[in-house]
């Protein structure tokens, strides 16, 4: 049997279709022959219907005479081979274009459409409400003037809500939420991927590598900031990273005694030529580079914040609304990878925690910061920016209880915290509060966090 007899019966049910249809509307006509107005406009939305099924014909008949194989058998070696590449390649070439013609045709959802035109008269709306009350400020007395400014602000505050909630269900209209998701995952896995296959070399002793010693003379924090820095450029320049941490003030025995190795075949440092940074072009013949601390680095990189790279740019700005903190978020996310002891304790530790959601996090920074790198900033000016957050929230879910976990190095916080917002359930891990001193990560986690933890109710 030949292979396209399948495809003549379907083409010629078609055309039986169409005939049944032609049929049906000439009987139509017949009967509408009593009412000449109506029979016009019926005869105008039949032409136009046999227009349309006429260029379908023609479509399938095209299709047809393109899909149709030589005469011959199917089954002479190269030949059918070929034709049957041949065919393949039609069918996909029909499949992207009729994919193109329903992306043309649908266009944007209805509710993508809905929520746009939502969200633009809100911001119309808002101008207009702006407008007017500052026209009324104008002409107030210094006495109704600072009641009107309260007011004007908490009824902003609701305009920005409503317009920032439109936002978001317009942002995940039509399937967008979905698919932010999956391209997410899609481009941290393929990031994830290549600093893994940068970080485990077929051959250490060939590699070229960049040497980072993490003992910065600072905090925990300003220390991975330190060795991230590292990684991006050993990234940039193709580099794999030997992170240095013997003696590492927060685990003596090294990071690797706290989280997984940044590789698994290269450790080493040694090679065949070393020498300190002096520009990616000059160390380009040197296998082992050392680097400095940042703040002395020069000449410096193409490849720091707010870098991002070049072949990911288009999707990475599609995707998120600052591509450089997310790219400097995939190279915190390979180094934090707990050992599976620390693991086993955060677990743990958010068992007994206790968390429910919606529950917001607030980390207020006091003691050495105050007066050197920061001003003091009061626990009310926190709860602003919690209470507005919880606000937005109400509008898309239903808050029970707004719940709070405060993170600081001051002791005081958490009592001034609870008597001045008493209706607010707020935990903190009292015994968690360490004023700024050295101590071991292992203690840090095992003794305090899981053995002193209270539970959010």
């Amino acid at each position: 049997m030949r292979p396209w007899t399948g495809s003549w019966r379907w083409i010629m049910l078609i055309l039986f279709a169409w005939g049944t249809l032609l049929f049906y509307i000439g009987g139509h006509l017949v009967r509408d022959s009593d009412h000449p107005d109506r029979s016009s406009r019926e005869l105008s939305k039949i032409l136009t219907k046999l227009e349309r099924l006429k260029q379908q014909n023609e479509d399938l008949r095209r299709m047809a005479e393109s899909l149709r194989i030589p005469e011959g058998p199917i089954d002479q070696g190269t030949i059918a081979a070929g034709r049957i590449r041949a065919l393949e390649e039609q069918l996909i070439k029909a499949k992207e274009q009729i994919e193109n013609c329903r992306k043309h045709s649908d266009g944007p959802g209805k509710d993508h459409e809905m929520l746009q035109r939502k969200v633009a008269n809100g911001v119309r709306e808002l101008w207009y409400f702006i407008q007017s009350e500052v026209k009324k400020i104008k002409s107030m007395g210094e006495k109704d003037l600072q009641r009107h400014v309260d007011k004007l602000l908490e009824d902003l505050g609701h305009q920005e809500r409503s317009i920032m909630t439109d936002l978001h269900y317009l942002s995940q209209a039509d399937g967008v939420g979905e698919w932010q998701k999956k391209e997410a995952k899609a481009m941290t896995d393929l990031v994830q991927r290549r600093i893994t296959y940068l970080q485990n070399p077929k051959d250490c002793s060939k590699a070229k590598k960049l040497v980072c010693n993490i003992n910065k003379g600072c905090g925990y924090g300003c220390q991975l900031h330190h060795v991230v820095y590292c990684f991006m450029i050993a990234y940039g320049t193709q580099r794999t990273l030997i992170l240095e941490s013997q003696n590492w003030r927060y685990a003596t025995g090294g990071w690797e005694t706290v989280f997984k190795p940044v590789s698994d075949t290269c450790t080493d440092r040694s090679g065949t030529s070393t020498g300190h940074w002096s520009g990616e072009a000059n160390d380009k013949n040197v296998q082992v580079i050392e680097l400095p601390i940042v703040d002395s680095l020069h000449p410096r990189p193409p490849y720091l914040p707010l870098a991002i790279p070049e072949d990911l740019s288009d999707r990475l700005l599609r995707l998120h609304g600052d591509p450089s903190v997310w790219w400097v978020s995939q190279f915190v996310k390979y180094l934090n990878r707990p050992q599976p002891w620390l693991e086993k304790e955060i677990e743990e530790a958010t068992r007994k925690l206790g968390f429910k959601h919606p529950v917001i996090g607030v980390h207020v920074r006091r003691t050495d910061k105050v007066g050197t790198e920061a001003a003091f900033h009061p626990i009310e000016e926190y709860m602003v920016h919690v209470e507005e957050h919880f606000q937005l929230l109400a509008r898309r879910m239903h808050i029970d209880k707004k719940r709070i976990y405060l993170a600081t190095d001051d002791p005081t916080v958490l009592q001034e915290a609870k008597s001045k917002y008493v209706e607010w359930p707020m935990r903190s891990c009292r015994h968690c509060i360490l004023m700024p001193q050295l101590i071991s990560i292992h203690w840090m986690i095992s003794t305090i966090l899981v053995d002193k933890m209270p539970t959010i109710r």
